[in-house]
């Protein structure tokens, strides 16, 4: 899913960053990889009389979960009253903490000149309670359960025998809406077919993109061979 963030800095002698107080919201990564072609719009104007040569717009500062394929777009040549625009292709990692702001910093250097804009950004929670299928699977000994949460909820992860018996709890706490993974360890445990369930209970109650309230319950397979 792609972001289009577009913002107006105008290069000239007396170059400024347009201001704004807006505050972009990124879509949380789908699936259980990190979210590719998101792109950030930066028009660059030059309000002068002069053409400016050789302007460079690069990024500077960026939270850990946002990486960029390129930090620097190079305008060769921008004329007088005329506009261009910078794009950058950046990756949110999963383990973006949802909804909480975070600022990506950007600068342009023209006519020997250096300034700079920073940008108000905030990833979205997910839109679903999702269990994904355990990696590896098979395994031997330890595996990898992932899930996402859309709200705040009381977790509850499990694992059973094919009997129903449970064998170990993995988690039982709250947490916050996000992407969350739980290493199962079954050294001590047996060869065989086990499952994996995960109970979580909306605090919120009424998470609008669910369109339901109270429990959600998922379970899978899991296959160990020692």
């Amino acid at each position: 899913m792609k972001t289009i963030i577009a913002l107006l800095m105008c290069t000239s002698l007396g170059i400024a960053a347009a201001q704004t107080d807006s505050t972009y919201t990124i879509p949380f990564p789908e699936g259980t990889s990190a979210s590719k072609g998101n792109t950030i719009e930066l028009t660059v104007s030059n309000t002068s009389m002069t053409a400016a040569q050789g302007v460079n717009v690069t990024v500077g500062s960026t939270p850990n979960c946002v990486m960029f394929d390129s930090t620097l777009q190079t305008i060769k040549s921008l004329t007088a009253s005329a506009e261009q625009t910078a794009t950058f292709s950046f990756t949110v990692d999963k383990s973006a903490p949802v909804g909480k702001g975070q600022t990506l910093t950007f600068s342009i250097t023209a006519n020997g000149q250096t300034w700079t804009k920073n940008i108000a950004i905030k990833v979205a929670a997910p839109q679903t309670y999702t269990l994904y299928q355990n990696y590896p699977n098979p395994f031997n000994p330890t595996t990898v359960i992932s899930y996402q949460l859309s709200a705040i909820s009381n977790v509850s992860l499990k694992i059973y025998d094919l009997l129903g018996r449970e064998v170990i709890n993995l988690v039982n706490e709250q947490q916050d809406a996000g992407y969350y993974q739980k290493t199962f360890d079954g050294h001590r445990f047996a060869s065989g077919m086990y499952i994996y369930r995960l109970l979580a209970t909306d605090d919120q109650n009424n998470h609008p993109a669910q369109q339901m309230a109270g429990k959600h319950v998922f379970q899978k397979k899991m296959l160990m061979l020692k």
